[in-house]
């Protein structure tokens, strides 16, 4: 979690397994793209720096935030994946709308790391405003991606 005590992107590279025989998968949002641009790229940046070959990184998108927990499903089930990594971005608005994405998505990739032998990595950004997410998707605070990556290795490493 990035805080003003901790860069979603500074961790130590000495304690991160290779990973250069193992796969992921990566669902991401359409919605919001400048956010989750961002985070993919900062996702697939970090794997392959620790030794992710690029064909082992597959990416499938997903209209939205909700819909991930449906993409992530899918790969775990229908791919020879080490982790399955999920990136969106909600940023809360006038109505409760935000409270029912981020419970839902939370609650379905918990589910589905009891459910299933893959570990599912959590990278959905809940913010209250579009500079909140531009901190933490490459701005001051790092990238989540980075983040995420990291812990999709450790996982799969588990």
């Amino acid at each position: 979690m990035a805080t003003s005590l901790h860069n979603l992107s500074e961790y130590d590279m000495a304690k991160v397994p290779d990973a250069s025989n193992m796969c992921f998968g990566i669902v991401v949002a359409e919605w919001n793209p400048e956010i989750t641009n961002a985070l993919l790229q900062g996702c697939v940046d970090t794997l392959e720096k620790h030794g992710t070959l690029p064909e082992n990184i597959h990416v499938k998108t997903v209209p939205g935030s909700f819909e991930l927990v449906y993409g992530a499903q899918h790969m775990c089930r229908h791919g020879e994946y080490d982790a399955v990594i999920v990136l969106g971005s909600v940023i809360r608005g006038e109505t409760p709308h935000f409270d029912y994405i981020c419970q839902g998505v939370a609650n379905g990739i918990a589910q589905l790391n009891v459910k299933n032998e893959i570990p599912v990595v959590f990278g959905l950004l809940t913010t209250d405003n579009l500079e909140q997410a531009r901190d933490r998707s490459g701005g001051r605070l790092g990238n989540k991606g980075d983040e995420c990556a990291v812990v999709a290795i450790k996982m799969a490493k588990f």
